[in-house]
């Protein structure tokens, strides 16, 4: 094939670089901040996306953060490319204290019970890799024409799924008004002073086209 790899990664190699990328998280969250303040557009507009794109990650929607965050950024009139990069703020890092944050604040406003894993309950990867093999099961079983089995998703979604969706509302609305109002004023503080470096450097240059003008005369 045309754009295989030739140095063929192994799985290991391949976890690793989704747990720590290719010169460290620091390198990665300067490499967002950079584009983040050069897109071509307003500063309230892309801060909106970086709202919509922090908000996303506090979702259980986990394989459509992107989505998620690009139909918010749409619905508030943001910058859906802020969107996106916002939401590497959930990371194999972050998504721990998110996902724990989010569950116990959803037990408490719903009034159940949160069960560690530590005190016999499943871990949350357990519990999506549960409902993940449920669904699979399942489908198959709808196809051979035999009897279907919902439990563990159901339990996913009475003691993961719905919990996270609610638990994850205040949290991610406080952290992304957060993220909003200390990205906006950066933002247009750097465009107004790349402004004025790009009309000094263009001054500079109609200057120069003028001098050599009048040399010619």
């Amino acid at each position: 094939m045309v754009f295989k790899r030739r140095d063929r990664r192994s799985i290991i190699s391949i976890l690793m670089r989704f747990f720590w990328p290719k010169g460290g998280w620091k390198r990665a969250f300067h490499y967002v901040n950079y584009r983040l303040r050069r897109l071509p557009d307003s500063s309230q507009k892309i801060s909106r996306g970086i709202w919509a794109g922090l908000f996303a990650t506090f979702t259980p929607f986990y394989g459509l953060h992107f989505l998620t965050a690009a139909i918010i950024a749409r619905l508030l009139k943001g910058n859906i490319l802020a969107a996106l990069l916002a939401t590497f703020f959930g990371n194999p890092l972050t998504y721990v204290p998110i996902g724990v944050i989010s569950l116990q604040t959803g037990h408490y406003f719903l009034g159940t019970d949160y069960i560690p894993p530590g005190e016999g309950g499943k871990s949350i990867l357990e519990k999506f890799l549960d409902a993940g093999a449920d669904l699979q099961q399942n489908i198959l079983a709808f196809v051979r024409g035999v009897e279907t089995d919902w439990s563990r998703l159901e339990i996913f979604y009475q003691e993961v799924f719905f919990p996270y969706m609610i638990g994850g509302i205040i949290p991610g609305l406080m952290m992304a008004s957060l993220g909003y109002y200390l990205s906006e004023p950066i933002i247009r503080a750097y465009q107004n002073r790349r402004k004025g470096f790009l009309l000094k450097k263009l001054r500079a240059l109609k200057s120069r086209s003028s001098d050599k003008t009048g040399k010619k005369k």
